[in-house]
């Protein structure tokens, strides 16, 4: 018997239901990234290995999926790293290219490249899927949509006040109430790192910080431990772990902890900022909250840095995120190219609507009638009356074969019944006599037989 076919775990198929509601998430965030300003463009699903390595720290190359050279290219594998036990370096012998790991870097080597073509400062955003190699879980998967918006050439922070109101209009639109907008900034870690004396460790630092909220305290102390991280510099962290109050609250507690850091300092001027600007101009479903101890692990940040929490009754992770790159470009040859971004995650935000029946019952409206034949005559007056009301914008289709049993009638209402068709038209011999139809109600059973004008308007 042959063997059931799969497909890979952290993927997923999606039926027409799933489709739908995904493409009314797209659509609304392109609305929005549209009316404030953004210009859509699209990149390769895969690009150069050497584009991606190197720019999200050591964790995240360890999750890029590299695609295996083909041809004579296969002659170029490192047999002795293989040997020696150096996978690192045997993999990458035996590839050139690999999936997409985020679209951030690949529109920073697009920035480079196309960099005659547009004027600064260049507004983009793009919705294309990503891949990563990471283990599947609730609301993560392998492969999934990023929907990205970007501003590179300008080091205004007012920029980042649009993103925050442009988080805010998105989750609006979505009625999606109860959002957290968690804001820190990169030079406030750094700051963290010179006081506690690990400046050269400050990857390690940001990476075991930011799982504070997954894995809790001591763990991310273990791991700092585990890191080089002196114990005298860990328990300076301690006032960090439990930092509370409101936005201005814990301000004045970060200018204590970090007055003897220029860097730092730097930090909550531009934090203080954002917050006096955004409570001037108020928001209208999200909340801004400062977390100092969000880090996110991407090692391209370096000024403020965002992260979406979905309402709390909705037990998942983040459903956005991004912040400030000043020096990503140079990477590609083009420096002091500052630029500032966000990221929806589609997916996640997909399963909070649903969970919380968020999404609007209309969306998932297909096909508004089915016509149903007794005949090649009526089958063709059917297809003339389709053709009519798709032009006015209703969704019709026939059933194409004929009705020519009660067990093939009992067939054709099924497939509508679960097809969720709201309406069905029979034409039979009488109805293509008086050129009339009989319109049937399936949620009710109600039948009228009603002409072509009476018909429209009913499907209307």
């Amino acid at each position: 018997m042959a063997q059931k076919p799969s497909i890979p775990r952290g993927t997923r198929d999606f039926n027409a239901e799933e489709v739908a509601k995904r493409s009314y998430i797209m659509s609304v965030i392109k609305e929005k990234f549209e009316l404030y300003g953004f210009q859509p463009i699209e990149t390769p699903s895969f690009e150069n290995l050497s584009t991606l390595t190197g720019k999200y720290g050591e964790e995240g190359d360890n999750l890029i999926f590299k695609i295996l050279n083909s041809g004579d290219k296969v002659k170029k594998a490192d047999v002795v790293a293989l040997e020696n036990g150096n996978l690192v370096r045997f993999s990458n012998s035996i590839s050139e290219k690999a999936l997409r790991y985020d679209l951030t870097v690949p529109f920073a080597r697009y920035v480079v490249q196309h960099q005659n073509d547009f004027v600064f400062p260049f507004k983009r955003y793009q919705i294309q899927p990503v891949w990563r190699a990471d283990r599947p879980a609730n609301g993560r998967f392998r492969e999934f949509y990023q929907c990205d918006a970007d501003v590179v050439g300008s080091k205004s922070l007012f920029q980042e006040v649009e993103f925050i109101q442009l988080y805010d209009a998105v989750f609006t639109a979505l009625e999606l109430e109860g959002v957290t907008i968690k804001i820190n900034n990169r030079k406030i870690l750094s700051g963290i790192a010179e006081v506690i004396g690990a400046q050269d460790k400050l990857i390690d630092f940001t990476v075991a910080l930011d799982k504070l909220d997954k894995i809790g305290g001591e763990k991310v102390k273990e791991e700092m431990r585990s890191k080089g991280i002196s114990e005298e510099g860990i328990s300076q962290l301690q006032p960090l772990f439990e930092l509370k109050g409101d936005f201005g609250a814990q301000i004045e507690r970060l200018k204590s902890i970090l007055s003897t850091s220029e860097i730092g300092s730097r930090g909550i001027e531009e934090l203080e900022f954002i917050n006096t600007v955004i409570a001037t101009l108020g928001l209208k479903t999200a909340k801004l909250q400062l977390d100092v101890t969000l880090a996110r692990g991407l090692n391209y940040y370096t000024g403020a840095i965002f992260e979406v929490s979905a309402p709390e009754s909705v037990k998942i992770g983040s459903i956005g995120g991004g912040g400030r790159y000043d020096d990503l470009t140079s990477i590609f040859g083009k420096p002091d190219t500052s630029g500032v971004g966000i990221s929806f995650g589609l997916d996640r935000i997909y399963l909070v609507l649903e969970e919380l029946n968020l999404f609007p019952e209309t969306i998932t409206e297909a096909t508004k009638v089915l016509f149903i034949s007794f005949g090649k005559q009526e089958a063709m007056m059917s297809l003339q009356t389709v053709s009519k009301l798709r032009t006015s914008g209703v969704k019709a289709e026939l059933f194409p074969d004929e009705v020519t049993s009660g067990r093939q009638m009992k067939k054709q209402m099924t497939y509508a019944n679960r097809r969720k068709i709201p309406y069905v038209v029979l034409v039979g011999e009488e109805e293509l006599n008086s050129e009339m139809f009989t319109l049937k109600t399936m949620e009710t059973g109600e039948q009228q037989t009603i002409d072509f004008d009476a018909l429209l308007n009913a499907l209307k």
